[in-house]
């Protein structure tokens, strides 16, 4: 078996990159994002496009990254005779971004606006129903072509997006330790690289001695060496990291809780970052670890229980659904080292909350 490596052909990131654009993207472009996006990029955008005498045009996107939005925006690039698609926004308008350029066979340029999950790095889309629940992951053959991260952007949007990312992130360095104790493949079909592991390491380590430092400038809304970093583990470190390190339960607890729909309130990372604690129970780690984790969620603002979930009453019977969905087939919980069960997954998310509603001890 091969050991394989992904990520984007060339990573950018800098205080005032949207600016220089033009010179990665190379070419006629569509810009894939939805009206506020548009007003905050669009200047700089049009400026760069404009100093190389290149055209663009501004697609709205239309919030969901469905099978049906994919398919209305294929015809629109077909129409445009863009050679190249910009997607800018978060992780479903970029999702969508990569997802368009694979069917029309075009290069891709993401432009992530905010720093809420990995999705900007990735060769995968995650693809909803119109509705918002969890439908199927669309496995690309390639990464993005460019990644640009401008962090003057990122630190003025909402917080709660930074936080959300650090909770995505958060999961990273766990799942891919339990698919490679379990020997999993990674989604790219191959086994994991030292390189790999060790960047989804510095993710965690990242997030634990920068994440509360970041979170402060991102409400003082500048840019300081904490942001680079934690923007840098929440988009590159995270996301080269989880997809050739590989997924576990983390990420099948959030598809199970989209179900609910107590949930669709939350961000991806605010529902991956419970689904972490769900996995260290699931598989009993160190006291230790799973302390350290409860105290990096409180102190960022990460949700830890069921009642920061949304989720108000025990309904056993919609707990359930959520967890024979987390182990239904195919699903990454079964990269874990052992057996996993809907019983065993229900009785980790009980025992998760009890813990979360506990704090610290």
């Amino acid at each position: 078996m091969e050991n394989i490596i992904l990520s984007p052909g060339k990573y950018v990131q800098g205080s005032g990159a949207i600016r220089r654009i033009a010179s990665h993207a190379r070419g006629r472009a569509l810009v894939v994002a939805d009206e506020l996006v548009v007003g905050l990029i669009r200047e700089a955008v049009q400026a760069s496009f404009d100093d190389r005498t290149l055209k663009v045009a501004f697609e709205p996107f239309g919030g969901e990254c469905c099978k049906g939005e994919i398919e209305r925006l294929q015809q629109r690039v077909a129409q445009s005779g863009c050679e190249v698609i910009i997607g800018a926004g978060g992780g479903k308008a970029l999702d969508t971004a990569k997802a368009v350029a694979h069917f029309t066979h075009l290069p891709v340029v993401m432009v992530p606006t905010i720093a809420s999950s990995d999705a900007p790095c990735s060769a995968l889309s995650v693809i909803y129903t119109d509705k918002g629940v969890f439908d199927e992951y669309l496995l690309l053959p390639k990464n993005p072509d460019v990644v640009l991260v401008d962090t003057d952007i990122i630190s003025r949007a909402p917080t709660r997006l930074l936080v959300a990312g650090m909770g995505d992130a958060l999961a990273t360095y766990f799942e891919a330790r339990a698919a490679a104790q379990g020997q999993a493949l990674n989604l790219a079909g191959g086994v994991p690289t030292n390189t790999a592991l060790a960047l989804a390491q510095l993710c965690y380590q990242t997030l634990i001695r920068q994440g509360p430092m970041a979170l402060a400038a991102a409400e003082a809304k500048v840019t300081t060496p904490a942001l680079e970093n934690i923007v840098e583990a929440n988009t590159y470190l995270s996301g080269v990291g989880f997809e050739s390190g590989g997924l576990a339960a983390a990420h099948a607890i959030h598809n199970g809780l989209t179900l609910l729909e107590e949930c669709h309130h939350l961000y991806h990372g605010e529902k991956v970052a419970f689904g972490t604690l769900v996995q260290l129970v699931l598989e009993n780690a160190p006291r230790e670890e799973i302390v350290e984790v409860l105290s990096f969620c409180n102190a960022v603002g990460l949700p830890v229980h069921l009642w920061q979930l949304g989720i108000r009453e025990l309904d056993m019977a919609k707990l359930r659904r959520v967890a024979e969905q987390a182990c239904a087939v195919g699903e990454t919980i079964h990269n874990m080292p052992f057996q996993v069960t809907p019983d065993k997954v229900l009785a980790a998310i009980l025992a998760a909350d009890r813990l979360g509603r506990r704090g610290v001890s």
